[in-house]
């Protein structure tokens, strides 16, 4: 979307560069011009047909990234300073903490700052919708890997769907400015 919607930007900042150009270099002037009536539709017209040219893809976009309406699984993350907790609202309220690893419980190969105590476990090939809020301040629950960032609002329910297309692990982050590390 983005690229056709520079192309049709790059055509009309060409064909207006060139109009300007015309006008300043020639010497000839017809004045007539300025009072026809069907240039006057000809620029009302133009845009129009512009507009729809940029609104029909976009509207395909915002179609193919509806909500999954029968998700597989459904998780409930719940920001909390310094730690979230998880309930996979599918199986009986199955809830847990998910704490950052200190630095001193850090072994070789672990990543500071993204290892925690407790992970996620996601199915591939399957949609998954992740309810995301917070119980004290803003949050903002994201992982890079698969696109995703959420803000997490105390008192505010917010929704996201994806679908992990290969196995691994995938880090979380808040993407908030907080935190003593």
């Amino acid at each position: 979307f983005h690229d056709h919607a520079l192309m049709i930007i790059f055509l009309i900042c060409f064909l207006v560069l060139y109009a300007l150009f015309l006008t300043l270099t020639t010497k000839l002037t017809n004045t007539n011009i300025s009072d026809a009536q069907e240039m006057e539709t000809v620029w009302t017209i133009l845009p129009a047909i512009v507009l729809d040219l940029i609104a029909l893809p976009s509207l395909r976009i915002l179609y193919m990234t509806d909500e999954v309406n029968d998700p597989s699984l459904t998780i409930k993350s719940i920001g909390h300073q310094w730690y979230w907790t998880y309930e996979y609202t599918d199986y009986g309220g199955l809830i847990f903490n998910s704490y950052m690893l200190p630095p001193l419980f850090l072994e070789p190969g672990d990543l500071r700052l993204l290892d925690v105590d407790n992970r996620v476990v996601l199915p591939i090939e399957a949609p998954i919708r992740m309810m995301i809020t917070s119980q004290d301040v803003l949050h903002s629950w994201a992982v890079p890997t698969l696109g995703l960032k959420t803000d997490a609002i105390p008192g505010r329910l917010n929704q996201t769907t994806f679908t992990a297309t290969r196995p691994g692990v995938y880090y979380g982050q808040c993407s908030e400015i907080c935190g003593a590390n």
